[in-house]
């Protein structure tokens, strides 16, 4: 499967921030539970990555009211994406191999289309497995070869045969 069949999920877990918004906008952001990993854009292109570790990373350095950093100074730059004709299992082998939870899913232009959560992806995966597992014992138990049979459309036999 490409990511591209996962993509309605992935939308949906995008949240977006600008580039010179101030941390406690993704600090609010990040405050939803459905809210895993912001992506920050600059000029509608992604340019790193937000989660809560960055945040209380950054937070606990303030003091007071007067910690009024910009995302664009504690995002995380050097950020893995993946793109929509990327497979799956592809994907996941290097979120698994960097430890990654999460991988911002982008265009050509690096314009930013949704987040993979790595329980998605296992999700997805895991039915695939087990459909092949289910096709496998069918075919070794041949209930598929009966399905196949009884159901093939046979091409038409001349009269008295």
């Amino acid at each position: 499967m490409y990511i591209a069949g996962i993509m309605p999920v992935a939308r949906e877990r995008l949240t977006t921030i600008p580039y010179d918004a101030p941390l406690i906008e993704a600090a609010k952001l990040l405050s939803r539970a459905e809210v895993n990993l912001v992506v920050v854009c600059d000029s509608n292109a992604l340019a790193g990555v937000i989660t809560r570790t960055d945040v209380v990373r950054q937070i606990s350095h303030c003091a007071g009211n007067s910690c009024t950093t910009a995302v664009s100074a504690v995002m995380t730059r050097e950020v893995t994406c993946c793109r929509p004709e990327d497979l799956l299992t592809y994907v996941w082998s290097i979120m698994k191999e960097r430890g990654l939870k999460h991988v911002p899913i982008v265009d050509k232009s690096a314009r930013p289309l949704g987040v993979l959560y790595a329980r998605d992806a296992l999700q997805v995966l895991l039915r695939e497995v087990e459909y092949e597992e289910l096709l496998l014992r069918d075919y070794v138990m041949g209930v598929g070869y009966r399905w196949l049979f009884n159901t093939a459309v046979r091409p038409s036999t001349p009269a008295g045969y």
